[in-house]
């Protein structure tokens, strides 16, 4: 490996070292005007968080004064503020990606050396990965195990896999005639906008971050507004590791405001959103005042099924991961679970039994914690929402559909499941983003590919059956940029995502994810003296 061969070392940002105090959920030490906080998390981590834009390598104020309060989806407290980019803002951090992009430091800089760069992020990250986890638990809800399980080596897996492509990114010779050849290069694209969502700030701010500076390019970053915190500790480890100023720009700030300026913004070449279907229309609209490069990740309701001779157990399990991870808050969730009717009623059964015995819901601080809150008022009475639809139209709620506040506070919904559910219900249809699925019937083979293939999205689904061709010839029907055959929501650094039809535009991840970073250039050259 690179990383031992050079034996980086790097020094970590040192933190508060007063004693925990691990009875306060939050205490503020007001230092706004160097725009950060002191703060005390609910699980006794104390550390400074900058609040400012980041832009040049440095933490600043937002033009318009404005602020974005973030809150805790446990208790509904507020955790701190942070500044709100305007347009003007915008402005200032795309200007200072274009000089960076332009600048010798970066555009000369070898892909050996950006590779190293990176490499030393994911140490970095490495070594403040409790506090980042924490960070993330604490805005977002999900659990803390989660957090420092999945999300954490995620971000770093992936920043390495990427450091590890910075210098393997080349064209190729191509032989014409004896007098003629030509050759490619890949190019970076130049300023790069990058939206991320609220789900999985850190997670998805590596699965763009990564291959866009591995290829070269430069970055102006907008975490959600509902979770910038974690995504604004990190910018310090950027700074700490030595990235040029400017070449990743991170400002919090409103979709309307700062993300219709970036969206829009003449001086950037190219565009990755992760969000609602919905978002990314009008985005897509808005980039295309430049013809920006576009890559899109969008909605979802994912279909999951269950064929007669499928272990009933095992499915019923990755059922209850493919819908309930994250509280529902993944755009792959496998919300729609269709059964053949042979097993149908003995899944039902088993599905509730398993959302019994594995949904341990509580403060996402206790260790055995597996359900935490909805990570905003705004989702959870959405969810609730269709709840009451589903209701209204006829369909059966068989388990949950209740809040279940913890300590009388928190946006904590049971898991929740609808049978007698048709194909023309709302609940059925449109993507939920919850702990909430619904389960219908399907007769043959034919039956489950044309339930499954019959939403505007495609971006993930799941077979169970033993028998593998069945599975095989399922996955290659369905309309889905991820099929899963006996497991869900399995995913890799390694394995390219996205999605069919309304789901999105482009890949992550992979070596394809690359490619939405690159262009080709393709050079001819005339070796003779005559045409």
């Amino acid at each position: 490996m690179l990383r031992s061969i050079l034996k980086i070392s790097v020094r970590p940002i040192a933190l508060r070292s007063s004693p925990l105090n691990r009875s306060a959920v939050a205490r503020f030490v007001s230092t706004l005007a160097n725009l950060k906080v002191d703060l005390t998390a609910p699980n006794g981590k104390q550390f400074a968080l900058p609040t400012g834009l980041f832009i040049n390598n440095k933490f600043v104020k937002s033009t318009s004064g404005n602020k974005i309060t973030s809150i805790n989806p446990t208790d509904e407290r507020e955790i701190c503020s942070v500044e709100a980019a305007c347009a003007e803002d915008i402005d200032k951090a795309v200007d200072a990606a274009r000089a960076a992009f332009d600048h010798e430091t970066w555009k000369d800089m070898s892909g050996t050396e950006r590779g190293l760069l990176m490499f030393r992020l994911a140490d970095l990250i490495e070594q403040h990965k409790e506090v980042l986890a924490t960070i993330e638990t604490w805005d977002n809800g999900k659990p803390f195990a989660d957090s420092m399980s999945i999300d954490l080596p995620d971000v770093i897996n992936t920043l390495r896999y990427y450091a590890g492509y910075a210098d393997k990114i080349h064209g190729q010779t191509i032989p014409i005639s004896n007098r003629k050849f030509a050759y490619t290069l890949r190019r970076p694209l130049g300023v790069c906008a990058q939206i991320i969502p609220w789900n999985y700030p850190l997670m998805m701010a590596a699965w763009k971050l990564g291959p866009a500076l591995a290829c070269g390019n430069t970055v102006v970053l907008k975490p959600a507004e509902q979770t910038p915190l974690s995504v604004l500790y990190f910018a310090n480890l950027l700074r700490e590791v030595g990235f040029p100023s400017g070449v990743v720009n991170i400002v919090n700030g409103y979709g309307k405001e700062a993300g219709q300026a970036l969206a829009s913004h003449m001086g950037v070449d190219k565009i990755a959103f992760t969000g609602s279907t919905a978002t990314g229309k009008q985005i897509m609209k808005s980039a295309s005042i430049n013809l920006k490069n576009v890559t899109l990740e969008t909605g979802g309701k994912s279909p999951l099924l269950v064929f007669s001779d499928a272990d009933i157990e095992q499915a019923a399990v990755w059922a209850h991961i493919g819908i309930m991870s994250n509280m529902g808050q993944i755009c792959t969730a496998t919300s729609r679970i269709l059964v053949q009717e042979s097993v149908h009623d003995a899944f039902v059964e088993q599905f509730r039994q398993v959302i019994k015995s594995m949904s341990k819901i509580g403060d996402p601080f206790v260790p055995d914690t597996s359900h935490g809150p909805q990570a905003t008022k705004e989702q959870y009475d959405r969810i609730l929402s269709f709840v009451e639809s589903g209701k209204f139209e006829g369909a059966t709620l068989a388990t949950g559909g209740e809040p279940c506040p913890v300590n009388g506070k928190g946006y904590f919904i049971e898991p929740t499941v609808f049978t007698n559910v048709k194909a023309s219900m709302k609940i059925y249809r449109d993507e939920v983003f919850g702990p909430f699925c619904v389960i219908v019937p399907f007769k043959t083979e034919e039956e489950a590919i044309a339930l499954a293939n019959d939403s505007m999205y495609g971006l993930g689904a799941a077979v169970f059956s033993k028998n593998l061709e069945l599975s095989h010839r399922v996955a290659s029907h369905i309309e889905a940029g991820t099929v899963w055959i006996n497991s869900s929501q399995d995913s890799d650094f390694r394995v390219p995502f996205g999605g069919y039809k309304q789901s999105g535009i482009g890949r992550e991840l992979g070596e394809d994810g690359l490619a939405a970073y690159t262009q080709t250039k393709a050079v001819h050259v005339n070796m003779g003296t005559r045409l």
